[in-house]
């Protein structure tokens, strides 16, 4: 069983979103990550959908999804010649200089940012692959990760390959 990166181009309007998640539940398979936002045509909206499966899996939700009206185009993205990127925002327990100042380090390395400040907390901003952010995760991890936010991956074919 391997993770698949589905990208799905679907016409822009309320309930889409339903029909598509319904679909997945009466099949049976679980949405590992869903992001959707409006595409370079503001009527259609692209939707990258990460499931976990067997190439038999992958098959049967490419043909329900095509069969469902509000899908223009559906593809299997290819991780060698897929950009993926996630942000994730992560509140961190940092109460005092040295915390502080080692959190806003391991920030700078992994090219985040620190985007909220407060009397015990920091919050960091950071963008890039889930590998990425799993790896800054883990380093703060031992500060106290007080809130979590991941918006789950999105991805675009690399080159002049659209869908």
């Amino acid at each position: 069983m391997r993770t698949h990166t589905i990208s799905a181009l679907v016409e822009h309007k309320p309930g889409v979103l339903q029909r598509i998640s319904g679909l997945f539940t009466r099949r049976g398979y679980n949405i590992e990550s869903i992001t959707v936002g409006e595409s370079e045509n503001p009527e259609l909206a692209r939707m990258t959908i990460i499931v976990k499966g067997d190439e038999k899996v992958l098959e049967q939700i490419t043909k329900q999804l095509n069969k469902l009206v509000d899908v223009i185009k559906v593809r299997d993205l290819d991780p060698k010649t897929t950009v993926m990127r996630e942000l994730c925002l992560i509140k961190v327990h940092a109460p005092d200089e040295s915390s502080r100042s080692e959190v806003i380090q391991y920030a700078n390395i992994f090219r985040g940012r620190i985007v909220d400040v407060s009397p015990e907390t920091l919050t960091v901003e950071v963008t890039g692959d889930p590998e990425k952010i799993n790896a800054l995760i883990s380093l703060l991890e031992s500060f106290g990760i007080k809130e979590l936010a991941r918006t789950g991956p999105t991805a675009i074919s690399r080159g002049k390959k659209t869908i």
